[in-house]
């Protein structure tokens, strides 16, 4: 057997992910293959209640088969969806944040 490098190997260095613009909601108890959150969370950012001031940070429309349907998909603007995650503190403290 007769192993052989292949002619042209791929650039890495460019990202080839390609992310849609909007998602549905990731079923109940999974989670979103995006950013990793949960359903219950993501719909804390995109649904207005009193912990966000009825305005939601994330921008988010629901697709209904007619006007009067009780039912339809959510989706969810995944760049809005991500924009939100960076505006968000990393948490760590450094030693300048704390004095």
């Amino acid at each position: 057997m007769k192993l052989t490098a292949p002619k042209e190997l791929p650039d890495l260095t460019t990202s080839t992910a390609i992310i849609p613009e909007w998602s549905q909601l990731p079923r109940s108890g999974q989670r979103d293959k995006t950013t990793g959150l949960s359903r219950a969370c993501i719909n804390s950012l995109i649904l207005p209640t009193k912990a966000n001031g009825f305005k939601p940070p994330v921008v988010s429309r629901s697709l209904k088969s007619h006007r009067l349907a009780s039912r339809g998909i959510r989706l969810v603007n995944i760049a809005s969806l991500l924009a939100y995650i960076q505006s968000q503190p990393s948490g760590f403290q450094t030693e300048e944040d704390r004095s």
